[in-house]
């Protein structure tokens, strides 16, 4: 991991920064394994009132580089991560990678003995090198979009 990435807990001022991140994230990184249309329905945070509660209601941590959120990633009370978004600016550094060893340090504190997620098109390939493996393929409904995911866990232990 690239030595300027600092990783920290997320805090309730993050809650704009997370949401460019996931916006920009699927709009420009997701956008090659996703239709125009699915994109336009995935990409929407409409009560960002909720998304902040969302975040400050489990464990969250921002990644940054030089001060910049560059990237952010949380864990929910049954071991999900539930979301893992890179800022398309700092894509390939390490980011995602630091993120995820932050949430397994987590899941392991609270004696998890696996984490699952639900990974785009575009995040499988990650997750399938980290040790994750796939459970089933899901179709999920957006705003009226179907897409497509892989419904994927790491054991422990």
């Amino acid at each position: 991991m690239d030595e300027r990435i600092l990783i920290r807990p997320y805090a309730p001022s993050d809650a704009a920064a997370t949401i460019e991140i996931f916006l920009r994230a699927i709009r420009e990184v997701s956008s090659k394994d996703y239709l125009p249309a699915q994109i336009e329905a995935w990409a929407q945070v409409e009560d960002r009132s909720l998304w902040a509660a969302r975040r400050i209601s489990r464990p969250a941590w921002i990644a940054e580089i030089e001060g910049k959120p560059a990237g952010f990633s949380d864990l929910t009370s049954d071991g999900c991560l539930d979301m893992m978004f890179v800022h398309p600016e700092f894509q390939g550094l390490g980011i995602a990678s630091g993120l995820l060893s932050r949430v397994e340090e987590e899941a392991l504190k609270l004696g998890f003995s696996r984490i699952y997620t639900e990974a785009s098109r575009t995040a499988r390939p990650f997750f399938e090198r980290r040790g994750f493996r796939l459970i089933t393929k899901q179709i999920v409904e957006k705003r009226g979009q179907s897409l497509e995911n892989f419904l994927m866990e790491k054991l422990y232990g």
